[in-house]
């Protein structure tokens, strides 16, 4: 059969012409003189210490030049008889193979015994051929060998020993033979003998596995096995004292509970599975209780006795899954010679041979079973922080191609007859993604080839990656599907599950350690306990200022479902609708610089928008959702990656009509508000979106690297992880229709658009989009300084309390901006449009100015700046320079009435309705008006209390309708005796979830 695994790619470097077939031969023949030669020396006693090294770099370097000889020749043959002539060199260079390992035994037993099991990737003749190394090698002579050493080992004859010993050994595999036997009390066992020499075989055979994986990983870079080896060389010798197999023996099968009955072991998880007693150990000789079974490879012993093949590789799955992430430890060697099925039924797998163990950490573990649960969930966030948190690194920033590895990975086996399939679906998924790599890394072909993405593979997983690997050979061998994700998913599900699901009743730090900063902390802090009880939060955070200070901040449970470590004051939860707060004050910010002004028209801002009845929309249409394009086109129902795509979103926007009258009818533009908003801030300002957030709002506050819309490359493992409270969302389909929302986000849409949510983005592709309505990501303490200052008039507040570690903006601001050209080029350079601008208006144009020249530019000194010489007669701020010097972020001294269209603005947004510019007007019982802000849906929220200098923002990242943030609102505001806001006055309603 053909196998293009085998095949070398004919990028390689060997010329299409016959000399180099003719040279390879020649160079075959020369290799094979050389061994002849070298053989006579050793019988003669020279270079025994090197003659397995010799015979295993030769044997190689023939196969290898072999295939490539094949490669060439391939090129000259009729295309029919080319599966033929791979077909010939797979079984000779399988013969070549097998002929070493006999010969040579030791280590290389071992990697037989691995290679005969990948059925799902090698080509039939080498797993032929390699089976029989399982267990059938030639024995070592009974009397010289084996019971001399048992004697040595034990300090007894056989003859006391042993009532009857089988002279005929029932397996011989790489470092030991088993014999049946009688003990003197008439028990039944296998006694397992090691050979004679054997360590000192294995330490060299690992010195020349090592040689070997050097040359590949110098030869072809990204077959880089070394972390492989270093890890194998570091377990292997443990094999050889069957005193520590013993212990591990009996601590298996204690995890497993092989010894209780069914009724003993209630755990969902409980396997079904049998592994023998000890007896006895030494360093050299194990005593096992006997036990009948039918080998694996015995296919018609297993059909007469009517085992469920299909069954039996279950549960030694579901039996690897409790060790590998429940236990954490584990057999390291599942090949087919070391299991057996009982004769009697039911027939259960018998497990064999505890050398080879791992044991892994309790963080290790975790981190296992998270990334095996990030690839069943497509989450790439999680799974490059399973990455990072077991150490592996990888040199590129490609999440789909991680995500598309560890799928490839977990995926499930195929019986050995798809082999040929399998393979060219690997090949092809490999290709795709060193593609992806080579134009990431506008990398030559040739250095394509020689490029390794990974930068650190941590050995400790390496046992790991050889189990799954060989659980998927033995599948394949025993040629059924086994669907890896539903099997193992309940037992990694366990292992995380079972630290969440503790709370606060168990976990003493559910509760991030930080001191208190109030009486009212304190007792939000209970309240979250009692929350956190009866699993309404999972992970939270809560900061809150008054008068300029911080009077909590608060960080509670878990990062995310499958993410057990603790939420701290520096998360960055996904906030949704909260975004809109942030982008409204970017606008503001803007018109506070004289770069836009409200009553503009957007089309002679942005180049093609004013068209298609869009010809009268302008910025605080916009802002109060007025605009009537809040259906102008649905992403989420149409194609949802869609959101991701900036330029496309704003080419829709340009290229839509208007459902309703501009500034007649107030409808929350749920998504196209923060595509509206930033095309009109990047054209008006000629920046990209990310440099007015950071120069806006980032770098005056000083909270760097805890406000993003859109996070950059380097916070995920800082990120949470969204999920739902189903029993809540579930409430939101019987709640009436409402006419200030779109008729695409009505209760029924918006359980839909819930529902899928937390899958779409917890992506990382989604996370790192600009989405300006819906996608910032920050944490609690950041958006409530945003609002403390917005509360103040644009006042930056005193530095945050440093009782709130680590200190607020101590990380690195790292955003990752597309190039600058390529946006530009299509805007036509800064500064242009604001020219093309002035060009439309009528000559009779006048702006309306909402507050003095000279009083602000008074106000500006006095606000904006400690040292007024530096800053007099400047009214914007446009570089870093004086960030650090920045006071105030606004220097109109109505923005109050700004934010909340009020006073002078009330002309620009309709009467009554519950959206100021940009911001949702906040109204206590009574109906007054007393701040703004906005939430989000899920819970987040952020709002302030202009009256009483009050701020408070919420982000979790548990989903619900809103009844956690009410029930802490109501709590903060009944202790300092401030208004609550009309819509936390209620346990549940639409307001809290979603504006």
């Amino acid at each position: 059969m053909r196998n293009s695994r085998f095949r070398p790619n004919n990028s390689g470097s060997f010329q299409n012409n016959r000399w180099w077939s003719v040279a390879i031969s020649l160079f075959v023949r020369l290799i094979a003189s050389i061994q002849r030669v070298w053989s006579k020396f050793v019988r003669m006693g020279w270079g025994n210490i090197y003659r397995r090294r010799m015979k295993v770099f030769s044997v190689a370097i023939i196969i290898y030049f072999d295939y490539k000889s094949v490669q060439q020749r391939e090129k000259w043959i009729k295309k029919s008889k080319v599966p033929a002539l791979w077909e010939k060199a797979h079984e000779r260079n399988a013969k070549r193979v097998l002929n070493l390992i006999v010969e040579l035994e030791g280590l290389w037993v071992k990697m037989g015994q691995y290679l005969s099991t990948r059925a799902d990737v090698l080509p039939q003749a080498y797993i032929s051929l390699l089976t029989q190394l399982q267990d059938s090698l030639p024995p070592r002579p009974l009397q010289e060998v084996v019971c001399r050493t048992i004697e040595r080992e034990l300090g007894h004859s056989m003859e006391v020993l042993f009532a009857d010993f089988s002279d005929e050994p029932l397996a011989t595999a790489s470092i030991a033979q088993v014999h049946r036997a009688t003990l003197a009390n008439g028990q039944d066992v296998v006694v397992k003998v090691q050979h004679n020499g054997i360590r000192a075989i294995i330490l060299e055979d690992l010195k020349n596995a090592k040689s070997i994986v050097d040359w590949i990983a110098w030869a072809e870079p990204q077959y880089d096995f070394n972390p492989m080896i270093d890890e194998w060389c570091k377990e292997a010798p443990r094999e050889l004292d069957f005193n520590i197999e013993a212990e591990n023996t009996r601590t298996v099968s204690r995890n497993l509970g092989c010894k209780k009955t069914n009724d003993q072991v209630r755990s969902d998880n409980r396997v079904d599975v049998l592994i023998p007693d000890i007896i006895q150990s030494s360093e050299s000789v194990l005593i096992l209780e006997y036990m009948d079974g039918i080998r694996l490879n015995d296919v018609e012993s297993l059909d007469a006795f009517g085992v469920d093949k299909q069954k039996i590789v279950e549960e030694i799955t579901r039996a690897y899954a409790h060790q590998i992430y429940v236990d954490g430890f584990f057999n390291g060697d599942p090949h087919p010679g070391n299991f057996l099925v009982s004769k009697e039924p039911p027939h259960r797998p018998i497990l064999l041979d505890f050398g080879l163990t791992k044991k892994l950490s309790h963080p290790l573990k975790q981190a296992l079973a998270k990334m095996f649960l990030a690839s069943a969930e497509g989450d790439q966030v999680a799974l490059l922080s399973a990455f990072a948190e077991m150490g592996l690194k990888l040199r590129l920033d490609l999440p789909d191609q991680a995500m598309s590895v560890a799928s490839l990975f977990f995926r499930s086996s195929t019986p050995s007859n798809e082999a040929v399939k399998t393979l060219k679906t690997l090949n092809d998924q490999r290709t795709q993604n060193m593609k992806v790599i080579q134009e990431k890394m506008q990398l030559t072909p040739k250095e394509v080839k020689r490029f390794n993405p990974v930068d650190a593979f941590p050995g400790d997983i390496v046992i790991f990656a050889r189990v799954i690997n060989l659980l998927r050979g033995l599948s394949s061998t025993m040629n059924v599907r086994i669907v890896y994700l539903d099997i193992m998913r309940p037992f990694a599900e366990s292992v995380l599950l079972g630290s969440i699901s503790r709370g606060p009743t168990v976990d003493a730090s559910w509760i991030h350690d930080s001191p208190v900063h109030s009486d009212v902390e304190s007792k939000l802090r209970k309240l979250l306990i009692e929350l956190g009880s009866i699993q309404k939060i999972l992970g939270i955070q809560v900061c809150a200022y008054k008068d300029g200070k911080v009077i909590i901040d608060t960080a509670a449970g878990v990062l995310g479902r499958y993410d057990p470590r603790p939420v701290e004051p520096d998360s960055l939860f996904p906030v949704f609708s909260v975004t809109k707060g942030v982008t409204a004050g970017m606008i503001h910010w803007l018109v506070d610089n004289r770069k836009l002004q409200f009553d503009q028209t957007v089309g002679d801002i942005w180049p093609g928008f004013g068209s298609s009845g869009k010809e009268t929309i302008k910025v605080h249409h916009v802002l109060n959702h007025t605009a009537g394009l809040h259906n102008a086109f649905d992403p989420i129902g149409e194609n949802p990656l869609l959101i991701c795509d900036w330029d496309e979103c704003l080419k829709r926007l340009a290229n839509s009509s208007p459902e309703t009258e501009p500034g007649s009818q107030q409808s929350y533009h749920y998504l196209t508000f923060g595509w509206l908003c930033g095309g009109i801030l990047e054209y008006a300002s000629g920046k990209k979106f990310q440099e007015i957030l950071e120069e806006s709002i980032v770098k005056p506050l000083k909270i760097d690297g805890e406000l993003y819309v859109g996070i950059p490359p380097g916070v995920e493992s800082r990120l949470a992880t969204l999920t739902l409270d189903t029993d809540e969302l579930n409430k939101i389909p019987s709640i009436p229709s409402q006419p200030e929302l779109p008729s695409t986000f009505q209760p029924v849409q918006i359980f839909q658009i819930a529902s899928s949510l937390p899958v779409l983005f917890n992506t990382l592709n989604v996370r790192r989009a600009t989405i300006p309505a819906a996608n910032g990501h920050c944490s609690a303490r950041a958006l409530a300084r945003y609002y403390a200052a917005l509360a103040d008039g644009g006042l930056v507040p005193p530095p945050h309390s440093s009782l709130s570690q680590p200190p607020l903006g101590s990380h690195t601001h790292v955003p990752k901006f597309s190039s600058v050209n390529d946006t530009m080029k299509k805007r036509k350079g800064k500064g242009k449009e604001m020219a093309a601008t002035e060009k439309l208006k009528p000559k009779d144009h006048k702006e309306k100015k909402l507050y003095d020249d000279r009083e602000s530019s008074t106000e500006s000194l006095a606000r904006l700046v400690n040292d007024t010489s530096s800053s007099a007669g400047k009214t914007e701020i446009s570089s870093n320079d004086h960030q650090d010097d920045i006071r105030n972020m606004f220097s109109n001294p109505r923005i109050h009435d700004a934010f909340m269209g009020t006073g002078d603005y009330c002309d620009l947004v309709l009467p009554d309705g519950k959206f100021g510019l940009g911001f949702k007007r906040v109204t206590s019982q009574d109906g007054s008006l007393v701040g703004f802000g906005h939430s989000g849906l899920g819970g987040s929220t952020g709002f302030c209390d202009i009256k009483n200098k009050f701020s408070i923002a919420i982000t979790l990242n548990k989903m619900s309708m809103g009844g956690v943030t009410a029930n802490i609102i109501r709590l903060v505001c009944s202790e300092l005796d401030i208004p609550l806001p009309k819509d936390f006055s209620l346990s549940s309603g639409m307001d809290p979830v979603i504006n």
